[in-house]
């Protein structure tokens, strides 16, 4: 039986987790007691009885929880921003980073949901020398509102919400987005995108779209469906040809899934590269159990709704 705690199992994601480990006959998950939540000997305790430690918290509190967790072997999944540019931890993107790197490390930092569309995007054509790792890039990201939390999610879904909640809402408008340093980081470009996340009125779901000119590619669109698709094999995130839903593409086609569909559009003198995926799946929760999974040794797809 393998012991898992979760801190901040009150937010979003840390729910999504409960909810979905509650069901795996496997897994035992611990508690603590209210009144010791802020406790951190009490913490320390059970942080050293976990096998896994999930930690669904701000990034302040993500720190002070891994100072407590550096003297114990217990693996540690981290669902905030703390630690993704930390080159002591492992990112958690097994399709980029490795599924060997995941499983021999303890420290696991999940990624951001619109990092990860962005980083599946690009990360290929780098590595592949196809864009240059100086290139200026613009990524345009839509959300829907479960994305923004308990708190975002009690706006959109009160019966008095403001009618500007209608609407798509741009966000992130001072180019400070928390995401940004992953999305250099991890690719491994020296330029931060212009990143304009948006906020829409639907429950869940994401679509992340970068755009290419040609002076910027070192080939021609085809190059780029045959970097991606010998790139992603897998089941989780897969390239898919000719995707086209009659001249639209829906940020809601994979609300309620945990896998990423990578797709290319456009021509050789403009091209736009598409990652559709839900926020709180392969942008939040289901990379986590994905990556508990690797840390496992069990099938990484287990308990993931594909």
């Amino acid at each position: 039986m393998t012991k898992v705690f979760i801190d901040g199992s009150s937010g979003t994601t840390g729910l999504k987790i409960y909810d979905r480990l509650s069901e795996r006959k496997e897994i035992d998950i611990i508690s603590i007691p209210e009144e010791l939540r802020k406790d951190a000997d009490a913490k320390k305790e059970v942080y050293k009885e976990a096998d896994i430690v999930f930690l669904c918290l701000p990034d302040a509190a993500a720190k002070e929880a891994a100072g407590l967790l550096e003297e114990t072997d217990t693996a540690v999944i981290d669902t905030s921003t703390a630690h993704r540019t930390d080159p002591n931890w492992t990112y958690g993107f097994p399709e980029i980073i490795g599924t060997d790197k995941i499983s021999a490390s303890k420290r696991v930092a999940n990624p951001g949901c619109h990092a990860s569309g962005f980083v599946a995007l690009t990360a290929p054509l780098v590595k592949a020398g196809f864009i240059k790792d100086d290139i200026s890039l613009t990524c345009f990201s839509i959300t829907g509102y479960s994305g923004g939390g308990k708190k975002m999610i009690a706006e959109y879904e009160s019966p008095e919400r403001s009618k500007l909640l209608k609407a798509p809402r741009q966000y992130g408008i001072t180019q400070q987005h928390k995401h940004l340093k992953e999305m250099m980081y991890v690719p491994g470009l020296k330029n931060a995108p212009v990143f304009c996340p948006i906020v829409a009125d639907f429950y869940s779901g994401m679509e992340v779209t970068v755009s290419l000119f040609k002076k910027d590619m070192k080939g021609t669109i085809r190059d780029i469906e045959e970097i991606y698709g010998s790139f992603y094999k897998g089941k989780i995130v897969h390239f898919d040809e000719n995707v086209d839903e009659e001249g639209f593409l829906s940020a809601a086609a994979f609300s309620g899934r945990d896998d990423m569909q990578i797709s290319v559009n456009g021509n050789d003198d403009r091209v736009i590269l598409t990652a559709r995926f839900d926020n709180l799946g392969k942008g939040a929760s289901g990379a986590a159990i994905q990556n508990m999974n690797i840390l496992l040794g069990t099938d990484e797809t287990e308990e993931l709704v594909l």
